[in-house]
Parts: C-alpha cells; structure tokens; sequence
C-alpha cells in the first residue's frame, strides 16, 4: 500500500477516518465524505468520522454507488483504503434494494432477485409472522399481512436487510393548491433553486421511488416553504406535524401568505383547537397526550380522520415514540420529514431510515451561507473559573449534580453583562436550559423571559416585540429551540444546554441564521465552565459545528472581561 503524505485522510480497518483538520484539503474532503460517514470526534487537528450501515443506506437511497464512496475514500488517503474496508462497503451497500416491497393487485410483496436470501429471512419467527403461507411458484416473493408494512421494514433493517419500498402511495383526498408569486404581503416570491431541488428530490416525478423521505437543511433555509412546495405538487389533503402550537400558528401563517388556499380549508389541531380541515397543522405534544400511562392516546385518530395524502414531520428528529407506531401502519400515505440534523438523541435513527424515508436530499449550511441564503456565523465557547466555594460543591456532588453546579455558575451573569454591552445595537438571544437560572438572570438584567409556564398569547406577544425591535433582548428557554421564527435574531448566547446534544446546537445556532437585511452576519457564543463536564459535554455538542464546517474560537474568561 502506497504512502502519500500530501493527502488529509487516513481510513481505518474500523471503518473510522481520520482527518487533518489544519489540512489544505480538509475542506474538500471533508464535503465529498459527509454524504457517507457520520463526525464522532473534532478536537483541534485530527477529526474521527465513522463509516456506519446506516450512513451508507442513505448514501445508496440517494443514488449513491459502492465505488463512488470508495473512490472518494481512494482519493483522500494517505495510506488507501484496506481492502477489507473496500469489501465491506461493497457488501453493505448492495444490500439496499436487495429486499423489496411492491405492490400486485391488492396484495403486498416481499420480493427478492435472491431467493435464498429471501428464504433465509422469513425464516425467523419475527418475519415469518407478518407473512401469509402464499408463494409464487419460483419462491421470489412472499404476500404481506395488511398492516405490516412499516413493522416488516423495522424488523427487515434490524438483520441488516433495509427495504426498498415501491408499493406506492395512496393519492388521498384532492386539495387543490397554487404558490402565488407575489404573497399576501405584497412581497414576490419563487421557490429558491435547493428549495425546488429539495420537492424534486421528495416528489421524484412521482415514481415509486419517491414519496417518502427525509430532507435535512439548515435552520433559516425555508422548510416550511419546501412543505408548501410538496404540498403544491401533489395537491392532496395534508396532515401537519410540528412541536408545538407556536410553529403550527407560523405554518397556517406561511399557508395563508403564500398559497391560494381559502382559510376556511386550514384547520390548527392543538391544546386550544381541535379543527380537522384538508390542511391541518398539530403538535406532537396533543397527538401524545393521554389522561394517565395507563390509558390509550385519544388524539392520535387525527391519522385517520380524513383520507390523508401527505403527512410532513417537522423536525422529524424529535418524533416521539407513539408517533412512530402509528406512522408503522401508515406506510401508504406520501411521508415527508424536514430536519436540520439527522442526529436523534435516542439513537432511533433506523426508525427515521424505514417508516419515514431514507434521506432524499441535503444541502450543506456553508454553502447557503455562501450564496447568501443565510446569515455568515461567528461561533465562540466561552470558558469560565469557578469561585472557590462552587469549586469544593463540585467536588463532593454526583455526575449528574456536578453538570449543572458548572451549568449555572453565577460568573456567567458577568459574561452576559459583558457581551450584551459589546452587541448594544444587536437582537440578542439569551438561551438556557435550567428555569431558576433563567430566573436569577431576568431579574438581574431586568429583561423579559420565555419559558414553558409563560402563557401562548403573552409568548407570542413578546416574540412580536421582538421582531418588531421593540425588545432587543430575550430570554428563553428550550422552548425557543424548536420553530420559533425570530428573523432579526442576530446574537445567541448560550448559558446552558442539554448535556451533549447534537440537535440541540443545531436548533438555537437556527435561531439566527435567518438571512439579515443589512449585514448578514449572526455570533453564536457558549458559555462553559473550565475544566468541568460542562466542558467535556460541550465538546460533544460542538460536534454539530464542526459537521457544518463552522470553525469555532475558545476563549478564556479572563481576556475577555
């Protein structure tokens, strides 16, 4: 095996890559693996992807080959790629569309070209119990129970075989849609050229192929607008899924401004509404809600209460687990998720490949930075000391306890002070994960506060006198990461977050990288205790970061007040 010094990359027999960060070509390397292996590790020079089944199934859902993948793997290395490596792609990306469901007539098949295979795999009882007795005579496909379309997927992909579903879709109930070209507001408006690509992605000239999916693009790229457009394309009722009622209101908005739909043909499903119109909007919060553990969730009929022919997840990554059940019995209406990680913090990632759809289409956040579709972002962990007294608490606490004694450290007040006089004329975002921190700092700074007991309408007030820069400073609480439009946000400072989570970072970066009207410019700060797990849990949620291909500047507290 060759040695070329002068490449970035090194590919390990464990399936991990390793890459020169401070490389010439880290860039371009970086870009041409993401498609196929997933960041583990970004410390300052060496960054660890992994090569995972999963990533490569998504590489081959999107059109992808072995060789492509082993190719660009070939061409980074300084030292090739172990032949094991090589074969190892090969055989688990061959596997995507070796199993297959297609529809005859009424029945369902399981179908395979290998008909050992086949006969292997409904070989266990987990199968073999979704299936009829009948056969065709060369053994090449076997009939579906009704139902189990989406259960046979989940079972198929835990033995390492991801269908390739072609049974098509159901086209549910007509809804006539157009995109007006100037909105209601009096604006001109067009699908962007990656917003088209992304429906066309989805829509897939309405093939097979097509109808079911996952598109991941960049908080502040215009997934609503990309729903609209897969509405627009299929012109079929449409059932709505987002986190809470603060994003249905903003969907019904975008609705309403930007498509011809009469209002009456919208209906919002949630705690204060139970409308069921051709376009309904809920929360996964009401479809979850049950009265006790012990009793079953009365609002999830809202799947069958009109002849859907398009359900969107919005933020799909955050889809509950009842949700997912249902969604298992629904495989013939047209799926659609918006996202903008594919990283879920349980790990159900395989739930999202198979009763969702494999990713159809991404684009990355620097390139719409790039091109001006949203704001450039400065991103920069702040590193604090503890007082001696909340450095001896540390010590004696639990795991659990000594992350958020560093979380709400009280030399961050000080740093906020600092960094909202250094951003004076700025929007700022003051972003937390703990209430009574949140509290302490509101009052200090006498500024207003967001969190899950503050009342709909006085939240959306406040939002409003914040797009308005009637307020120039917020403070919220995990309730703003998700969907929560704040256009002129251009400052974030993050105090505390969730451990380490990946989805997270992605969520409150999207709080301001809404395109600016004058410099498109947005600084995202964190602040981190020194030498805590505070520390250690953010160097896993810069993760999301470095992915996107932000660098990010670490600087001591002490330099900096």
């Amino acid at each position: 095996m060759s040695y070329r010094p002068d490449l970035p990359m090194i590919v390990q027999s464990d399936r991990t890559i390793l890459l020169e960060a401070q490389h010439p070509a880290y860039e371009e390397a970086k870009q041409a693996i993401s498609g196929f292996a997933e960041l583990i590790k970004s410390p300052e020079y060496i960054h660890t992807y992994r090569i995972t089944p999963l990533s490569l199934w998504n590489a081959a859902a999107s059109g992808g080959s072995s060789e492509e993948v082993c190719a660009v793997l070939g061409k980074y290395s300084k030292y090739g790629v172990p032949p094991t490596i090589i074969s190892e792609i090969t055989e688990t990306m061959r596997r995507y569309g070796l199993i297959r469901l297609e529809k005859s007539g009424d029945d369902l098949l399981l179908t395979s070209e290998e008909t050992w295979l086949l006969e292997e795999l409904t070989g266990y009882k987990a199968i073999r119990q979704l299936l009829t007795e009948e056969i065709d005579e060369n053994k090449k496909s076997f009939v579906v129970k009704p139902f189990y379309r989406g259960l046979i997927k989940q079972e198929l992909i835990r033995l390492g075989y991801p269908v390739e579903d072609l049974a098509g879709y159901a086209p549910g109930e007509p809804c006539p849609v157009s995109l007006l070209e100037t909105t209601r507001q009096n604006k001109p408006f067009s699908l962007r050229s990656y917003q088209k690509e992304a429906v066309d992605a989805f829509y897939a000239d309405g093939s097979p192929t097509g109808g079911s999916g996952v598109l991941v693009l960049p908080c502040g790229a215009g997934k609503t607008v990309i729903g609209l457009g897969a509405i627009h394309q299929l012109q079929t009722a449409t059932l709505i899924l987002t986190t809470n009622t603060t994003s249905v209101r903003q969907w019904i908005a975008e609705i309403l401004d930007k498509t011809s739909l009469d209002p009456s043909l919208i209906g919002e499903y949630t705690g204060d509404r139970k409308e069921v119109k051709p376009i309904t909007v809920a929360t996964y919060q009401i479809l979850t809600y049950r009265p006790n553990a012990s009793e079953d969730f009365p609002h999830l009929t809202l799947f069958s209460k009109r002849d859907w022919g398009l359900i969107i997840y919005d933020e799909v990554h955050l889809l509950p687990a009842p949700i997912f059940r249902v969604t298992s019995g629904i495989q013939a209406t047209r799926r659609l998720g918006l996202t903008a990680t594919l990283v879920r913090e349980d790990g159900r990632e395989e739930d999202v490949f198979t009763l969702i759809g494999p990713k159809k289409y991404e684009v990355p956040w620097k390139e719409l930075e790039k091109k001006g579709w949203i704001a450039e972002a400065c991103c920069r962990e702040i590193r604090l000391p503890f007082e001696p007294k909340w450095r001896e608490a540390y010590a004696r606490a639990t795991a659990r306890q000594k992350f958020r004694i560093a979380a709400e450290n009280p030399r961050k007040l000080e740093v906020v002070r600092h960094l909202l006089e250094q951003h004076a004329d700025d929007q700022v975002l003051i972003i937390g994960q703990y209430v009574d921190q949140l509290h302490e700092m509101a009052d200090a700074l006498s500024l207003p506060l967001i969190t899950g007991k503050v009342p709909e309408k006085e939240r959306i007030l406040l939002y409003e006198q914040f797009k308005k820069r009637e307020l120039k400073r917020l403070i919220v609480s995990k309730v703003a990461n998700f969907a929560v439009d704040l256009p002129d946000a251009n400052v974030a400072i993050q105090i505390s977050g969730t451990f380490g989570s990946r989805q997270e970072e992605a969520q409150r970066l999207g709080r301001i990288l809404r395109p600016k009207a004058e410099a498109n410019q947005a600084h995202f700060y964190t602040l981190v205790t020194r030498n805590t797990r505070e520390q250690e849990f953010s160097m896993h949620r810069q993760l999301f970061l470095a992915e996107q291909g932000y660098p990010y500047e670490i600087i001591e507290m002490e330099t900096l007040v």
